[in-house]
C-alpha cells in the first residue's frame, strides 16, 4: 500500500523499515494518510480503523508515526477482528 502511495510522488525507490516516519522521512502530508487510510480500508474493510487509530493521538505522535507502529496497529485489529 506504501509502495503505491510512494509511487505517486515518484518515491518509489525510498527504502521503507518499521522506524520509518511518515511524515519526517517520507515527507507525507495530511491528505496523503487519508489516502492510505482509503487503501487500508480498501484491503482490510472496517477490520482495521486508521481514522480511530489516529484520533488517540496527539498532534506530536501523528507527526511521528513509524511505518512500525501503523504495522502494529494493522496486525492488532487483524487478530482482535479474528478473535471476534
Amino acid at each position: 500500500m506504501l509502495a503505491t502511495l510512494l509511487d505517486e510522488y515518484g518515491l518509489d525507490d525510498v527504502e521503507i523499515r518499521m522506524d520509518t516516519t511518515f511524515n519526517r522521512d517520507l515527507e507525507l502530508e495530511s491528505i496523503d494518510l487519508v489516502t492510505l487510510a482509503g487503501l487500508l480500508e480498501e484491503r482490510y474493510g472496517n477490520q482495521v480503523n486508521f481514522a480511530e487509530f489516529l484520533a488517540d493521538m496527539d498532534f506530536d505522535e501523528i507527526i511521528e508515526l513509524t511505518v512500525g507502529r501503523l504495522v502494529e496497529h494493522v496486525v492488532a485489529s487483524l487478530k482482535a477482528a479474528e478473535a471476534g
